[in-house]
């Protein structure tokens, strides 16, 4: 007699996962919640009352090849708040506020204590950014990825008054740039931070990189930063424009999204601090500065476009949060399709 455990999916493993997630999802539970734990789908209503056209924005995103740090390291605590933060830090962009949130979580074989770590960093991500967790979905696939791995999809629904649609068409010349602090790497250009660190240079995890402070584990595992309450501070003091999270392709690839045709935008590098693990990524590996550049956000997770005379305030706004800011550049007319120069 064969039965699916022996095929390699345990159903009593999966149950016990769910038992053992069920209180980290509870503390992300906001009152427009409508459903419960365990029916086929998560049931949100809009918030009632605040908005007059209520508009869903989406994204979704993963976590890239910076598990592989997690898995090398068996550290599975942070890279849930990456998952969280990839998707609401897009959906924010768009002026919007995120209100639930949904996962995907597929290994080869679940293990129980190793997934709720995970899960419990979405839900600490959910937390962080105001939105419920309110679903998800576990895959056991036999032989599909290797031992001790496993793979992650995020989901995030968030809402925007139809009027306040931050869309960038109103960017012009004269406008300036704020640019928000990153945690570090955040969770893009690891395929190429893993060569240059750790099979180029032959680094372990437990060295400290030159220039760095900490473990490379540490800075390679520093979750990424969670924008939605700097980006709520920012529509609430100051009028934004525009609004660019900065991921795959760096500034040059991401800003130039909320740009209007006929402009650019000119950045200063030496107006914002950048954490020292890209310098190191750049001379372990002799990484020219455009590359460095397109692949990595340098220091700048979240850039902001805000009128000249309203810098300070955008600034003061995002700092009594705790997360440092400058004004890192400025918008230009330009010629044809938008594009970002990075100066110096």
């Amino acid at each position: 007699m064969t039965t699916y455990k022996d095929a390699g999916v345990d159903i009593d493993a999966g149950d016990a996962f769910v038992e053992k997630i069920a209180p980290y999802a509870a503390k992300t539970r906001r009152s427009e919640v409508i459903s419960g734990v365990g029916g086929f789908a998560g049931l949100f209503a809009l918030p009632p009352g605040r908005y007059k056209e209520p508009v869903l924005v989406s994204g979704t995103d993963g976590v890239g090849t910076k598990l592989k740090i997690a898995f090398l390291a068996n550290r599975h605590a942070t890279v849930g708040i990456d998952l969280v933060a990839m998707s609401v830090n897009d959906v924010i962009t768009c002026g919007a506020e995120p209100l639930f949130f949904l996962d995907y979580f597929a290994t080869s074989k679940l293990q129980v204590d190793d997934a709720a770590e995970v899960v419990k960093g979405i839900a600490r991500g959910c937390e962080e950014a105001g939105c419920t967790l309110l679903g998800g979905e576990t895959a056991e696939l036999p032989g599909f990825y290797a031992k001790g791995e496993y793979d992650l999809a995020g989901f995030c629904v968030g809402v925007v008054e139809r009027a306040q649609i931050l869309d960038g068409k109103n960017v012009a010349p004269g406008d300036a740039l704020v640019g928000l602090a990153s945690s570090g790497l955040h969770s893009n250009g690891y395929s190429l931070a893993r060569k240059v660190l750790l099979e180029d240079a032959r680094l372990s995890l437990d060295q400290v990189a030159p220039g760095t402070t900490r473990p490379l584990v540490d800075e390679l595992l520093e979750p990424t930063r969670i924008y939605v309450r700097a980006a709520r501070a920012l529509l609430s003091a100051v009028q934004v424009k525009g609004m660019a999270h900065i991921t795959g392709s760096g500034i040059p690839g991401n800003l130039p999204r909320v740009m209007p045709e006929g402009t650019q935008a000119v950045l200063d590098p030496s107006a914002w601090r950048r954490p020292a693990i890209f310098d190191a990524i750049e001379a372990l590996g002799n990484v020219p500065r455009e590359e460095m550049y397109s692949t990595f956000n340098m220091g700048l997770g979240l850039l902001a476009i805000v009128p000249r005379a309203e810098v300070s305030a955008a600034i003061a706004a995002v700092k009594a949060l705790g997360i440092d800011a400058w004004e890192v550049g400025r918008i230009e007319p330009g010629a044809g399709e938008p594009r970002a120069i990075i100066s110096g």
